[in-house]
């Protein structure tokens, strides 16, 4: 059974986005994994579709109205599949998490716009709520877009080399190592010697060495973890 995803978004036009592309787009042609975009003003009321109202106790924006998330989310089906709301107060996605995600059936991903969200759907509905940054967006559509990259990269059958996967920044807990290909040497730099030297234990030392000396200088949280 294919991995699916399922979309509610009021821009259903943003989607697949770059996830259009390339060996994810080949995956999905090939059924590794499927997309379902749910325009969420098809659940809005009245003339206009209304699928919002301003905030109680006041403040700035409007707010996405509770029994329309919570039809949306009715509609996607979600049965064994997380339901996951996109926003900046949500808890920071790790790559622990995805590699978690990647073993179920499949992701509901509620793309957020406005203000935000009735508390009360995010508590009926039971979403997860993540955030990809600390940066405010417009809309949870390219936040989204990040989450699904980030999990059906993993899937089996769509990145040609599996090894590739595994030795990226966050799987051992540290940021990648520095990374050279040829010509030997460019505009005076040359590629370590190590590298060269066909000693895989001395190489995988150096890859090691080096990779806990970036994280310490660009993300020393994760060393702490």
């Amino acid at each position: 059974m294919a991995f699916k995803v399922s979309v509610i978004t009021i821009t259903p036009e943003a989607w697949p986005g770059a996830l259009g592309v390339s060996l994810l787009e080949s995956a999905r042609k090939e059924g590794v994994w499927e997309l379902e975009t749910i325009d969420l003003r098809d659940f809005g009321h009245g003339k206009h579709r209304q699928i919002d109202d301003t905030a109680a106790g006041g403040g700035a924006g409007m707010v996405i109205k509770p029994d329309v998330a919570v039809a949306a989310v009715n509609a996607a089906d979600a049965k064994n599949r997380p339901i996951i709301y996109l926003t900046p107060r949500g808890k920071p996605l790790t790559q622990k998490r995805v590699r978690e995600l990647v073993k179920g059936d499949g992701l509901v991903l509620f793309c957020g716009r406005f203000e935000g969200l009735d508390e009360r759907a995010i508590e009926i509905a039971n979403m997860e709520e993540i955030c990809v940054g600390d940066v405010v967006l417009m809309g949870g559509d390219i936040a989204a877009q990040l989450l699904t990259e980030a999990t059906v990269r993993l899937l089996d059958g769509v990145m040609g080399n599996k090894q590739s996967g595994d030795n990226e920044s966050f799987e051992n807990g540290l940021l990648e190592h520095p990374l050279y290909t040829r010509p030997r040497e460019f505009m005076g730099k040359e590629i370590p010697e190590v590298l060269l030297s066909g000693n895989h234990a001395a190489i995988d030392k150096w890859k090691n060495e080096q990779s806990r000396a970036v994280t310490l200088a660009r993300r020393p949280d994760l060393l702490k973890d």
